[in-house]
């Protein structure tokens, strides 16, 4: 799976966001921190995504590695 990084720039941070998630979202006051703190985000929102699904709705569940 490829994700896009989107970086701009605010009023104080750099602000990170993923193009295709646009719920995961960040800040850095460096690019590489933004990389950084974005992967961290994007965790922290699958795993969210992971807890909230319903579970007698799921006739098939795989866990993809990347």
């Amino acid at each position: 799976m490829k994700l896009n990084i989107v970086i701009t720039k605010g009023e104080k941070y750099l602000i990170g966001t993923i193009k295709e998630i646009p719920a995961v979202l960040t800040q850095g006051e460096t690019i590489a921190e933004v990389k950084e703190n974005i992967q961290d985000a994007l965790a922290l929102y699958l795993e969210d995504m992971r807890d909230e699904q319903i579970s007698d709705a799921v006739i098939y569940q795989e866990e993809l590695t990347f």
